[in-house]
C-alpha cells in the first residue's frame, strides 16, 4: 500500500505525518486490498477562524476508489474523524464482499445436476386426487361444507353444468365464480 501526504497552506510535520500514518495503518484490518492512499492536508481562514481540512483518497483494486473530505478547527481531529468514516466505509465493502457473495455462473456449472434424475424427484411428490366433479351440486350444500370444513375453496358442478368455484373471501364472506 503506497500512502502519499500532501500539505496544503500547512506544513506537515513529523507528529502529524506519524498521526496520519498511524491511522491509516489501522484500515489493513479490513484485508481488502488497498493500492494507495493519497492524504491532502489543508488550511483555511474562514470567518477569522483557522479551519484544518483532510481528504482521503482510498484506492481500492477491481473497487471503486473512496474519497472522504473532513473539516474541523483540530487537524488531528479532523484526521481522526475522516479515519473513523474510512473505517465504516471499508468495514461496509468488506461486510458486503463477504457475506453476500452470490453464487456464480461457474459454481453452478460445477454442481452436475442429473435433469432426469431431478425430474423424477419432482414426478414423486406429484399426489393424485379424485374429485367429486361428476354429479351437480347445489350451491347452499357447496357452501355448508365450505364453512364446516378448513378449506379455502370449492370446485363443483351446479345444476346447469356450469363449473363453479367457491371460495372464502378475507372479509369473512364467501365469493362466487
Amino acid at each position: 500500500m503506497n500512502i502519499s501526504m500532501t500539505g496544503r497552506n500547512i506544513e506537515l510535520t513529523d507528529a502529524i505525518k506519524e498521526h496520519i500514518s498511524s491511522s491509516i495503518e489501522t484500515l489493513k484490518k479490513f484485508n481488502l486490498d488497498i493500492i494507495s492512499v493519497n492524504v491532502i492536508a489543508s488550511s483555511q481562514t474562514k470567518k477569522g477562524k483557522e479551519h484544518a481540512f483532510v481528504d482521503f483518497v482510498i484506492n481500492l483494486a477491481h473497487k471503486n476508489t473512496i474519497i472522504i473530505k473532513q473539516n474541523d478547527e483540530d487537524l488531528y481531529v479532523a484526521i481522526d474523524l475522516a479515519t473513523n468514516r474510512a473505517q465504516k466505509a471499508l468495514r461496509r465493502l468488506h461486510d458486503k464482499v463477504t457475506d453476500h457473495q452470490k453464487v456464480g455462473l461457474n459454481e453452478v456449472k460445477a454442481e452436475n445436476v442429473d435433469v432426469k434424475e431431478a425430474s423424477q424427484e419432482i414426478e414423486d411428490e406429484i399426489i393424485p386426487v379424485e374429485l367429486d366433479l361428476y354429479k351437480p351440486r347445489e350451491v347452499e350444500d357447496v357452501l355448508e361444507d365450505l364453512k364446516t370444513s378448513g378449506k379455502m375453496f370449492e370446485i363443483f358442478l351446479d345444476n346447469e353444468n356450469k363449473t363453479r368455484v367457491l371460495y372464502k373471501r378475507n372479509d369473512g364472506k364467501f365469493g362466487l365464480y
